[in-house]
């Protein structure tokens, strides 16, 4: 390709410049690591330095994400130990906090996700994740464990979305990537303004015919900002985003189709279609519109409030039926914060609320190969949500943080089932939930700190795990709650050359949501007794060189390690239409691998070259709850090099290309857990390659 090409006259251009006088280089983003001094987090609301954050949580930023290709977070966010996401077919991901994954068998749950101060999670807890493209990212922050002392209904965890850069400056930039199997990626963006009104708007097209049959993908985003400080005590945030999502589902294979061709679509069985012939696919449109208004009331008070809207056009066409769902909501969030200086002592209380509000629409037509036939349910759906919550911090002498907070939630859900005359209703409610959390956190010196916590969380059913596409009800479906214990230590050593983030922790949940799939491709869920889960999850990174007048003038290596060991402590399925008794107690939980590593080189030169070798190992992994299937364990090695001038004229430039499964392994992600017939398994891409280019900025 010829951006390979150039890229490689670019590489031999730079070992010539060598030996010539030049400034030191800025160093690559993608090869710096995060200083914890440096790091301000606003997890749990409290802007603070991570070394100070009694809690574990995983950053994403600039560095970690472009690191690999520009066409998905995927692999940016698996860096995090304790958290793994998946790509089931291009276009569909899955998001796994701790075993979270174990109710989603597509999507976000049990997950609260914001997007700036926005919930971005809609009112029954399901998440359009997969709306967003990678280059509406500016960094994220992943709390693991329960968060629902301020985020709500959120056992697995949570993550606070970025997208305006930390340092804003007004310019434009154009990105282009290509790829193996017809992928382009092709990104444009203006920011215009002053420090004072900053805007900014993008777009992005991102297409890909994909690995396996049926895999063809498309989305379409543009997405605005504007950010006004109208005085030195107040600022107003408004943004908006509209996402056209298209993407086609070949649907899981058992072991013989996928030992015979790993590409190949579902194929048809008897009576019920394959992926092709019923032309299984996603057509998601979400619009979403937000406004922020930041107000420093006083020296010792400030408060931000939220409100947003949000209407997503969801169709797809399945194996079995055409389900279509339109789901507008709305919602707000207040927060007000106090601070103030006690003698030796600082004080800081954070309290407030949350509501979100949803008028749904399902209804499931016969699938005549991809257009809707007659129609079989009609459901009007009307949910709520609510939360009120506060915390306190208190910051001692000699290092000692003390944190404790807490929310109230209740929740309802509405079925009128719109399909017999007269219609019928239905209505779950689930009651005020408490979700405390307490944690200490102690700084030995400058640069460790260790903590530890207690927090409950609790997480009721969505819509889509209590109405099933036959239109059947789950009244028995229950919330899932539980308790988290964990300690945590984290800090720099070696003159800040070697990082260390690790934490331990106990979590014990009741009526955990477990999917199954039945014969038909039907997804519902039942109660599973009560889960164990513990856990070591363990980062480091050494920064062997920083010289930025030699040759190599960075060197980072870094480790990902993340050991879970989940099992059902008691599980008694019973079967109620065959009545079989099966008991699962003791088995490991489907989908979560025993042990993942992610490791990382980074190399930069003053010559402006930089290198970015990733390897993953992940253990084979179990896809039912009799642990009678599993995926096998697999390694993965992947590379990045590009290059960017030491003294760039205006437009600046940078090219890059990378590889990814260099050893052409083949595998399964995103698998169908507890799947009917066993059709578990959904084959990865292979290996395959990219390249591109960025011009940024025009004018600044």
């Amino acid at each position: 390709m010829r951006i390979a090409l150039l890229l490689i006259v670019a590489l031999i251009r730079s070992l010539f410049s060598v030996g010539q006088s030049q400034a030191p280089a800025a160093l690559s983003d993608s090869v710096t690591p995060y200083k914890l001094e440096e790091v301000v987090v606003r997890a749990y609301e409290q802007n603070r330095r991570l070394i100070e954050v009694p809690a574990s949580i995983g950053l994403v930023g600039q560095p970690a994400l472009v690191r690999y290709s520009n066409n998905s977070i995927l692999p940016a966010l698996n860096n995090i130990p304790g958290v793994r996401m998946e790509e089931r077919s291009p276009g569909s991901y899955r998001l796994n906090i701790r075993g979270s994954s174990l109710r989603s068998p597509f999507g976000v749950r049990d997950v609260k996700i914001y997007y700036n101060e926005i919930p971005l999670t809609d009112p029954t807890g399901n998440t359009y994740l997969n709306g967003l493209g990678f280059y509406n990212f500016q960094g994220m922050e992943v709390i693991k464990g329960p968060a629902g002392s301020l985020y709500g209904a959120a056992i697995g965890g949570a993550m606070l979305i970025r997208t305006l850069p930390g340092d804003w400056k007004p310019g434009a930039e154009a990105d282009y990537s290509l790829g193996s199997y017809a992928t382009n990626n092709i990104n444009a963006n203006v920011s215009w303004g002053d420090t004072a009104h900053q805007n900014y708007v993008d777009y992005n097209h991102l297409s890909s015919n994909g690995y396996r049959v049926q895999t063809q993908m498309r989305r379409d985003i543009v997405s605005w900002e504007t950010q006004l400080k109208t005085s030195e005590k107040q600022t107003l945030h408004a943004f908006m985003y509209y996402s056209d999502l298209y993407y086609q589902t070949p649907g899981g294979l058992t072991m013989t189709e996928y030992n015979k061709d790993p590409r190949q679509a579902r194929p048809p069985v008897g009576n019920t279609p394959g992926a092709v012939q019923a032309q299984a696919a996603i057509f998601q449109k979400t619009f979403v519109p937000g406004f922020s208004n930041e107000y420093h009331i006083s020296e010792h008070w400030q408060n931000v409030t939220s409100l947003y809207g949000s209407y997503t056009d969801f169709r797809n066409p399945g194996v079995r039926v055409y389900e279509i769902r339109k789901e507008p909501h709305f919602g707000a969030r207040t927060v007000f914060q106090y601070k103030k200086q006690l003698n030796a002592t600082q004080l800081q209380v954070n309290f407030g609320a949350e509501a979100q509000k949803g008028f749904f629409t399902t209804a499931d037509y016969a699938n005549n190969q991809g257009t809707p036939g007659a129609q079989q349910t009609n459901e009007l759906i009307n949910n709520w949500q609510y939360m009120i919550f506060a915390q306190a911090d208190l910051k001692f002498r000699h290092g000692w943080i003390i944190t404790a907070g807490a929310s109230t939630n209740k929740s309802s859900i509405a079925f009128s089932n719109l399909t017999p005359m007269p219609p019928v209703s239905q209505t779950r409610i689930f009651e005020n939930k408490l979700a405390p959390r307490i944690a200490v956190l102690k700084r030995i010196t400058r640069d460790i700190s260790v903590y530890a916590s207690a927090a409950k969380g609790f997480s009721p059913p969505t819509v889509s795990e209590l109405l099933t596409s036959t239109g059947v009800i789950g009244y028995n479906l229950q919330p899932e709650d539980g308790i988290d214990y964990e300690a945590g230590i984290r800090g720099n050593l070696l003159h800040e050359k070697l990082h260390f983030d690790i934490n331990a922790f106990f979590f014990q949940i009741r009526d955990a949501i477990v999917q199954r799939i039945d014969t038909n491709g039907v997804y519902y869920y039942v109660n599973a007794g009560s889960t164990r889960q513990n856990g070591l999850e363990t980062y480091l990174s050494y920064h062997f060189i920083d010289q930025p007048g030699q040759f190599i003038s960075n060197l980072n290596a870094w480790i990902s390690y993340t050991w879970h060991d989940f099992h059902y402590n008691s599980f008694i399925d019973v079967n109620s239409q065959s009545t079989t008794v099966m008991d699962y107690s003791g088995k490991q939980l489907p989908g979560v691998p025993p042990q993942t590593v992610v490791a990382g080189l980074d190399i930069g030169s003053r010559a402006g070259v930089y290198a970015n070798i990733s390897y993953t190992y992940t253990d084979r992994t179990p896809l039912n709850d009799a642990n009678t299937a599993y995926a096998s364990s697999f390694n993965l090695l992947g590379a990045r090099i590009g290059y960017r001038p030491i003294h760039p004229s205006k437009p600046a430039w940078e090219l890059f290309t990378g590889i990814d499964n260099v050893f052409n392994i083949t595998y399964s992600l995103g698998n169908d857990f507890n799947a009917a017939a066993g059709r578990y398994y959904n084959a990865a891409p292979a290996v395959n390659y990219y390249a591109g280019i960025s011009i940024h900025p025009w004018f600044r």
